[in-house]
């Protein structure tokens, strides 16, 4: 489809808008409103037209155009609004996410990993409205339609907000997930980050951010690096400090220097965090008596 060019849409826009002047001082209401609706329908096309005429055809491919030419930036949804050119953009938005693995978040869901404490949130996206939306990576994701119909499955189930979530990670072992998808395994309950902080900091299953463990991940991103729990005195380490420990060992075992890295499902290793003087002997949760192993050298070290 050949596109227009934005400066001929903006002289017929500017005709338009001059005409009006004269509807404005006619008495009849709906006269006014049937002649804003080509000035309506020109501003539509004026912002369709300020893209390139190859992804100018759809408005699910404006909107990822604009996005990805913005990624890790607040965009509000009238911004989206004036790209796509239609009204129900978060309906395309829900599409790129869901069937073509884009990592957009919400303002919505930053606003909740902000309150659950998570430190890996920029400063910069801290104020998100909730109109807003951020592209977080610029990797598609191919395996997301697969992993949001689990979400769907799990969400219709009984149980509590934690246990529909431990479930998803737990069918995602080792696959970086989305706070959006966890959110909607929650039932869009803001809630929802607070109990994946709870999964790693009280429970003790190894799930993995940008700020505790696996610095590759990008912003909003969440892994469950094994399925098992970490003994219960290894439970209690502060996010902070176990974020301290890994990146003073370079995220690598300190025995083995086995990293994430070399991760493979045949080979489902993740990092734990080993007291040196054991935590029952009176040791202590703090940076100086801890030290980087992989799960197995961790069962090795309390095996002797």
């Amino acid at each position: 489809m050949k596109q227009v060019d934005p400066e001929t849409l903006r002289r017929e826009l500017a005709r338009l808008v001059e005409n009006f002047e004269a509807e404005l001082r006619s008495g009849e209401l709906r006269t006014k409103v049937l002649a804003l609706i080509p000035i309506f329908h020109g501003l539509r096309g004026l912002g369709k037209a300020l893209l390139p005429a190859e992804c100018a055809s759809a408005a699910r491919d404006r909107i990822l155009f604009y996005l990805c030419n913005y990624p890790h930036t607040v965009i509000s949804g009238d911004e989206l609004l004036v790209v796509s050119g239609i009204q129900e953009y978060a309906r395309r938005l829900r599409e790129l996410r869901v069937q073509l693995g884009w990592a957009i978040a919400s303002g919505v869901s930053i606003k909740d990993m902000v309150e659950a404490g998570a430190e890996e949130v920029p400063d910069g996206l801290k104020g998100m409205k909730t109109s807003d939306y951020v592209l977080l990576d610029t990797e598609q994701d191919r395996e997301a339609a697969h992993r949001w119909n689990v979400a769907n499955t799990i969400r219709k189930q009984p149980g509590s907000v934690r246990d529909k979530i431990l479930e998803f990670l737990r069918a995602n072992v080792g696959r970086s997930v989305t706070g959006e998808e966890l959110r909607y395994v929650a039932n869009d309950k803001t809630e929802w980050a607070r109990r994946v902080r709870e999964l790693r900091t009280e429970v003790g299953w190894p799930v993995a951010t940008k700020s505790t463990g696996r610095p590759d991940l990008p912003v909003g991103a969440y892994i469950l690096q094994g399925d098992r729990q970490s003994p219960e005195h290894d439970r209690n380490i502060p996010d902070d400090v176990r974020g301290e420990v890994l990146r003073r060992d370079g995220y690598e075992c300190k025995r083995c220097s086995w990293s994430h890295k070399e991760w493979n499902p045949s080979n489902p290793r993740h990092l734990e965090l080993h007291h040196i003087e054991h935590h029952a002997k009176g040791g202590r949760n703090i940076k100086e008596n801890l030290k980087t192993l992989c799960n197995v050298c961790h069962d090795k070290a309390h095996a002797k």
